[in-house]
């Protein structure tokens, strides 16, 4: 059994730190990297795959809204298929251009924050975001949260589908993340969250805060970089799986077509 974790990063900027990325680079196996609309800028692109390609971990663009402000989570209205096309576009493109400088390579892609969850309930939203990807290059994976508008947008297009479970945050019966504005939505303690990540990834399936069990395949585990316990929790996490045996490598091999 084979399984990636993922984290997301290069979310820094200027003099302002945002997580412990390098910690983080030691123990994950694919860098989910802001692309400086919501978060990071040039300089800390550049750090985070230079880092990245150092320690063998992959990387992808991490697109969001442009809301630095609000760290791309506040839901932006009135965009059309164009706009969120061009949008994902531009972000992509410029990590594909940085990732080059740094001698590393782009090779999936992942939305960010309030993007993705609007697009996973969205149809022309996540329609836009998989054009978006294929309209760059149609050889990128598709990072998507499995139940949602993504999946079948990203199959439409045409990309590899890559499952995606979180392993610090709450699911609804439907498969979708609660909200944030939620308590108990965002998930703290180490051990707790390393054998609820085995577990999801032993049985293929995720359960919601109600126990409801929601069948699916599970190719990459997110841990957040922001969450203030990150790097405790992916040495747990890490821990964890290789305990029980489960090989923790990028999910390029292992990705969906």
């Amino acid at each position: 059994m084979q399984v990636d974790l993922n984290c997301d990063m290069g979310e820094s900027y200027g003099p302002w730190t945002m997580g412990d990325d390098e910690a983080m680079l030691g123990l994950i196996t694919s860098a989910n990297v802001a692309c400086g609309l919501h978060a990071g800028d040039p300089q800390i692109m550049l750090k985070t795959a230079r880092l990245a390609r150092e320690k063998g971990v992959a990387i992808g663009a991490h697109p969001g809204f442009h809301d630095v402000q609000g760290f791309g989570r506040r839901p932006i209205q009135g965009l059309s298929a164009s706009e969120i096309e061009t949008l994902v576009a531009y972000q992509i493109g410029a990590l594909q251009g940085i990732a080059a400088l740094a001698g590393h390579r782009a090779t999936y892609v992942k939305i960010h924050g309030a993007l993705s969850n609007m697009a996973c309930e969205d149809e022309m939203m996540a329609t836009a975001v998989a054009n978006g990807i294929k309209g760059v290059d149609k050889a990128l994976a598709f990072v998507v949260l499995p139940f949602s508008k993504l999946v079948g947008a990203g199959e439409k297009a045409g990309l590899a589908i890559v499952n995606e479970v979180f392993a610090d945050r709450a699911y609804e019966d439907d498969g979708m993340l609660v909200s944030r504005r939620k308590p108990g939505s965002v998930l703290h303690e180490p051990a707790l969250v390393a054998e609820r990540v085995r577990r999801m990834v032993e049985e293929q399936a995720v359960t919601s805060v109600n126990g409801k069990v929601l069948k699916t395949p599970i190719d990459t585990v997110c841990i957040h970089g922001d969450t203030p316990a990150a790097v405790s929790l992916a040495k747990a996490v890490r821990g964890r799986l290789d305990q029980a045996k489960v090989k923790v490598a990028a999910f390029s091999t292992a990705a969906r077509a």
